[in-house]
C-alpha cells in the first residue's frame, strides 16, 4: 500500500522519522515524505534531517510564511494537486501545524483515509491555533493513534467512535531514545562553557509569551534574577530574536544569561538531558523531559500534555513571571520529587502503527 507522510515545520520531524524508518524495514508499505515547507529555515532543516536520519523529502511543496488562512490555502492547493497525481492509500499527518490541518481537508475530500498520530491531546484554549487544529483533524480522521489515556477520553467526548482510536504510545519518545547516545557525543556543552545540571534551559517562542515587549521584559528580567544563582542558556527561537531586537527601549539582558542561536537536534537533546531544569513554552519539551526525568517549568496557562504534570517531572507555572520564578526556585531548591513514565512511552511506538497499518490495509 502506498502512505504520504506529511512534514510541516521542525517539530514534525520528530515525529516522521521514527516512521520513516519504520516503513523502510517492511515490505507492505511504501511510503512517500511531504515537506509542505509551511516553517523552513534551509540550514536548521538540513540538520534536523541529518541528526534524524530523514531521506530527503520527496516533494516539496514551498508554502513559506504567512497568514494562519494564507498558510492552510496554500499548502491545500498544492497538497491536493499531489494527492490527485499520486493517489495514496493513506495519508499519514502528525502533530498540530496548520500543514497538519490543511493535508488531513484534502484527503477527507478525496475520500483517501487520514490518520493523525498525537490524535486526541487537548489544552481546551481555542485561542490557541493548534487547538483548532487538533479537533479538527481528529473529526476528520479515520485513524487516531493517541499518546495517552485521557486523550482518548478527549476524543469520545467529541464524538470519534472507538474503532477509530489507537493508543499507541508517544512517537516523540521514539527518537529521544533511538538517538540519545549520539546526542551524548555532542559537544555543545564544552562549547557552550556549560557544566553538566548546573545550568538552566530555555526556550520561548509563542506568541503569547514574546509578542508583547512589555510582558517579553518582564520575563527576561526573570530571567536575569534566576541567573544570578545559576546560568540560563536559552537558544533563541527568530520570533523571540526579533522581538528582542525590535523591542524599545532595549530589553536588558544579564551577562550570565548566554543566548545562542537554534541547535540541531542532537545538540539540543544533550543540553536538555544535562540541563538542571528545563523552562519552556514548548509542547515536546514537556514530553522529552518527563523521560529524560528533567524537572521541566512550563511558561503558559495550559497544556495539552497534562500527563507530563500527573507523573512529576512538569510544573504548569502560569505565563506570571513571579509564578514560573518561584517553580524555578522550588525545584532547585527541593529538587524535583517522585515522578514516574506514561505508559507506553518506550520508542515502541513507530513499530505499533505500522501493525494497524498492515492490518487495515493488507
Amino acid at each position: 500500500m502506498k502512505a504520504v507522510l506529511v512534514v510541516g515545520a521542525r517539530p514534525n520531524f520528530m515525529k516522521a522519522a521514527p516512521l520513516m524508518r519504520e516503513f523502510s524495514l517492511r515490505g507492505g508499505i511504501e511510503a512517500s515524505l511531504v515537506h509542505t515547507g509551511q516553517h523552513y529555515d534551509e540550514n536548521m532543516s538540513k540538520i534536523f534531517f541529518e541528526d534524524l536520519e530523514l531521506p530527503e523529502p520527496d516533494i516539496y511543496l514551498g508554502i513559506g510564511s504567512g497568514s494562519h488562512a494564507e498558510q492552510t490555502a496554500r499548502v491545500m492547493v498544492e497538497f491536493e494537486k499531489y494527492v490527485l497525481t499520486d493517489r495514496p492509500d493513506l495519508i499519514i499527518v502528525v502533530g498540530d501545524v496548520n500543514s497538519t490541518l490543511a493535508c488531513s481537508i484534502v484527503g477527507s475530500k478525496l475520500w483517501i483515509p487520514v490518520a493523525h498520530v498525537e490524535a486526541g491531546l487537548r489544552s481546551f484554549d481555542l485561542a490557541m491555533p493548534e487547538e483548532i487544529n487538533r479537533m479538527v483533524t481528529d473529526i476528520l480522521a479515520r485513524f487516531c493513534f493517541t499518546t495517552s489515556p485521557e486523550a482518548e477520553t478527549n476524543l469520545k467526548k467529541e464524538g470519534v467512535g472507538e474503532e477509530r482510536i489507537f493508543f499507541v504510545g508517544n512517537i516523540m519518545i521514539d527518537s529521544l531514545l533511538n538517538y540519545i547516545d549520539k546526542a551524548d557525543g555532542s559537544a555543545i556543552l564544552d562549547r557552550l562553557g556549560l557544566v553538566e545540571k548546573e545550568y538552566l534551559l530555555v526556550t520561548l517562542h509563542r506568541p503569547s509569551n514574546v509578542d508583547n515587549p512589555d510582558e517579553l521584559r518582564e520575563l527576561f528580567a526573570m530571567l536575569s534574577r534566576l541567573a544570578e544563582r545559576m546560568p540560563v542558556v536559552l537558544p533563541v527561537h527568530p520570533r523571540t530574536k526579533k522581538m528582542l531586537e525590535s523591542a524599545d527601549p532595549p530589553i536588558a539582558l544579564s551577562g550570565r544569561l548566554k543566548l545562542v542561536d537554534p541547535v540541531g537536534y542532537l545538540e539540543f537533546v544533550g543540553m536538555m538531558k544535562s540541563a538542571g531544569v528545563v523552562v519552556t513554552d514548548s509542547g515536546g519539551i514537556q514530553e522529552e523531559t518527563t523521560v529524560l526525568g528533567i524537572p521541566c517549568v512550563t511558561v503558559r496557562e495550559n497544556t495539552e500534555r497534562p500527563i507530563t504534570i500527573e507523573v512529576g517531572t512538569n510544573i504548569l507555572a502560569g505565563t506570571d513571571p513571579a509564578g514560573v520564578e518561584a517553580a524555578v526556585n522550588r525545584i532547585l531548591d527541593d529538587g524535583i520529587g517522585d515522578h514516574s513514565l506514561p505508559p507506553l512511552w518506550d520508542g515502541k511506538t513507530a513499530g505499533r502503527i505500522a501493525d494497524i497499518i498492515e492490518k487495515h490495509f493488507p
